[in-house]
């Protein structure tokens, strides 16, 4: 390898090894959120095993484990058994923990356990970026992520689904019934072992069957008429694919314009955003100290009752109206084609004539503006 640039012997042994100090940088973020965590007041945010146990083993302290979550968060490493092997291997991490690598299942119980703290944590964090300074815009941005939670689709009903299902186990029922009397009447030469394998099958369906409208009784005392075996609170949620969807959550989340950090949050088991612009512009407004607050949105959160509780409250909100005219479906222009001129109080077409009022009528209490070119 000469003439190039050579790495070290990874035999050779050192007579002061390098300290573990050496390889995270002075700038780098893991240093700030040792900082950060280091100086909460754990137990008072509502972690426990910040005292430790008397007896037992001993266990990891909160501190160690906060750290560790804060960092897969940052470094958009969600499972529990990722954050385990990067513990073991990942430099930054070793220089956070101490080199401690706590298991998957220990890092998944912090997690499960101290939802309070986590959040108690997040909103002491938002406190410091308003003592900082660093939210001093009052300007938030509000927008949706799906989230998939552990049920399964399978897992998931909804009476459309449940009506599928059953007409399927009847069809497959009817099959098996008719499967027998072909079996009767051809009397083939294994007609007993055949029979009693086409009666099993029928037997499990008609048990399936019992499940699935044991399965309806119990979706008809859902306010939702929606019924989620593992995770009871998740919903079936459509996406942005066509004809997918997905069981999950739907996370809310209100962050700085300038800075992009998320000053509130809040996790619904509703598909549509249409009705939580109001609910997440409350939390950001309490988070941001600020009375006066501009909100962007997309056109997902347009409600004109929501807008309005907004304006109403001093709270000027950017939010895109909804296209809900067929005209470009049918291949005609919409109104967004067309250019008000509000001084001439006109409309110009997209082919750059000029559209002037001729006349203005009512009908069913509407009024209704005809141009003409």
């Amino acid at each position: 390898m000469k003439r190039f640039v050579e790495g070290e012997d990874r035999s050779q042994v050192t007579l002061l090894p390098e300290c573990l100090d050496d390889y995270i940088a002075e700038d780098n973020p893991v240093r700030v959120v040792d900082a950060f965590v280091e100086e909460l007041d754990l137990q008072a945010l509502g972690f426990e095993g910040v005292e430790p146990a008397v007896t037992r083993r001993p266990s990891y302290h909160p501190s160690v484990l906060l750290k560790i979550y804060i960092y897969g968060y940052l470094n958009r490493v969600q499972s529990s058994r990722r954050l385990e092997r990067e513990c073991q291997r990942n430099v930054e991490l070793m220089w956070l923990t101490g080199r401690l690598a706590p298991d998957f299942k220990t890092i998944a119980d912090f997690r499960r356990d101290s939802g309070k703290g986590i959040r108690n944590a997040c909103r002491q964090f938002v406190m410091i970026c308003r003592q900082l300074k660093l939210l001093t815009q009052g300007s938030v941005a509000v927008d949706g992520s799906k989230f998939k939670a552990v049920n399964n689709r399978d897992r998931n009903f909804t009476p459309h689904k449940l009506e599928q299902r059953m007409r399927q186990v009847e069809e497959s029922i009817e099959r098996y019934l008719g499967a027998l009397d072909t079996a009767d009447r051809t009397q083939p030469v294994d007609l007993e072992l055949k029979t009693a394998r086409l009666n099993e099958k029928l037997s499990k369906l008609r048990t399936q069957m019992q499940q699935l409208r044991e399965m309806e009784r119990r979706l008809q005392d859902q306010p939702d008429k929606q019924l989620s075996l593992t995770d009871p609170d998740a919903r079936s949620m459509a996406t942005s694919g066509r004809g997918t969807g997905m069981v999950g959550y739907n996370v809310q989340m209100a962050a700085d314009t300038k800075h992009h950090l998320i000053v509130a949050h809040d996790v619904i088991n509703t598909g549509s955003d249409r009705g939580e612009l109001w609910s997440m512009v409350t939390k950001a407004r309490e988070a941001v100290g600020k009375d006066k607050l501009e909100v962007i949105a997309d056109r997902g959160y347009f409600k004109g009752p929501e807008i309005l509780a907004c304006e109403e409250a001093g709270i000027k909100t950017y939010v895109p109206k909804p296209m809900t005219s067929n005209s470009k479906a049918e291949g005609r222009f919409s109104k967004a084609d067309f250019i008000y001129i509000a001084r001439d109080d006109e409309y110009q077409c997209p082919a750059g004539e000029r559209l002037r009022r001729h006349q203005t009528t009512v009908e069913n209490g509407m009024k209704i503006d005809t141009y003409w070119t």
